[in-house]
């Protein structure tokens, strides 16, 4: 897919139909423009205003004149023997954030990221290093899927790449918003999930204004281990957290998972599965195990399969349905923020 970039106008990309009737009316554009332009940028999916051929060349040069599409290819690609591609963009003030594509049988999934960096310093966490450096845009979050070229073939969509979502809340529900609306991509929220480490506030709004799928990111069952792990375990609190879920109905189409990274010697004892059960007594849920993927100078080791598969038996053999989910990408840099991290060092040396 051959994408234009324009430098020094407002992308229309990232935009709800509410903010593209807004420009439509300040152009003097008919009221049903707007639904023609999302329609071209989100259905269609052109790369330049002057394809928009069901608008007048007089709206379309107006358009022009302030606005463009705003699509913004990847600037590098890893791809590995999987199948599974890491795709690098460049955003403001020379920073870039990764989009990992995985193709999997019918299934194409693509995780993308919501921040530059992430304030929550996750111990196992790449991103976590770089600190928080800025919130990505709706257009920057929205510009991972529209811009990929294999857009065509996605089917899911995972919020699940650099930052945490629910700390950019309001321009992730935007995307959220333009990919489910009919007048967007019109895709089911069945297809997206959104991962959080549980802040609190957001998460309480996420639940209420979206209906995609929600994983939260557990790691440990006792407060003290996770806060090791996970820091802002301090200030959002694993047991609040699954105190607010169990107030919701999450025995429909909506689906509810926690994210369980295993590390050696670490969180996968026999008392940890045990504590697990314990936590999520009564919440229909599932749990992912997932291989840790190494970063540099961390004491922190995955699991052998083996044990991967003990734990996953317990804990389903006890009500909790738990799934082990393959690892992809791993002769690549597969730790999200690992190619981004790479490519900081690269541009300022």
């Amino acid at each position: 897919m051959k994408v234009m970039t324009a430098l020094h106008k407002t992308p229309l990309i990232g935009m709800t139909l509410s903010q593209i009737q807004t420009v439509a009316a300040e152009l003097g554009m008919p009221k049903f423009a707007a639904k023609q332009i999302t329609d071209w940028l989100y259905n269609k999916g052109v790369t330049t205003i002057e394809d928009m051929t069901n608008l007048s060349k007089k709206h379309r040069e107006l358009l022009s004149a302030t606005y463009c599409v705003g699509l913004e290819a990847p600037v590098e690609a890893q791809r590995s023997v999987d199948g599974t591609i890491k795709y690098l963009y460049q955003v403001d003030n020379n920073q870039f954030v990764e989009a990992v594509y995985i193709p999997d049988g019918e299934r194409a999934t693509l995780c993308v990221s919501s921040q530059v960096g992430c304030k929550m310093g996750c111990a196992f966490c790449m991103t976590g290093r770089m600190g928080f450096i800025q919130q990505l845009t709706a257009h920057q979050i929205l510009n991972q899927i529209a811009a990929l070229p294999e857009r065509d073939k996605l089917t899911n969509v995972v919020y699940m790449g650099m930052g945490e979502p629910l700390d950019n809340l309001d321009n992730v529900l935007q995307t959220l918003e333009i990919l489910t609306a009919s007048w967007g991509f019109g895709w089911s929220p069945k297809r997206i999930t959104v991962s959080t480490i549980g802040i609190k506030k957001g998460l309480q709004r996420f639940i209420e204004e979206s209906d995609c799928h929600l994983a939260v990111s557990l790691h440990a069952p006792f407060p003290m281990l996770r806060q090791e792990l996970m820091p802002a375990e301090k200030a959002f609190s694993l047991t609040d957290i699954v105190s607010l879920l169990s107030d919701y109905d999450w025995g429909g189409q909506r689906r509810l998972s926690f994210e369980y990274i295993v590390f050696d010697g670490v969180n996968d004892h026999m008392e940890h599965a045990k504590s697990l059960v314990r936590l999520l007594k009564g919440l229909p849920c599932r749990i992912n195990l997932i291989r840790f993927h190494r970063i540099p100078d961390s004491p922190l080791d995955g699991v052998s399969m083996d044990k991967m598969q003990r734990f996953r038996d317990y804990l389903t053999s006890h009500g909790v349905m738990t799934t082990i989910r393959a690892s992809r990408g791993e002769d690549i840099f597969a730790a999200c923020g690992m190619l981004s991290t790479e490519k900081e060092k690269k541009h300022h040396t």
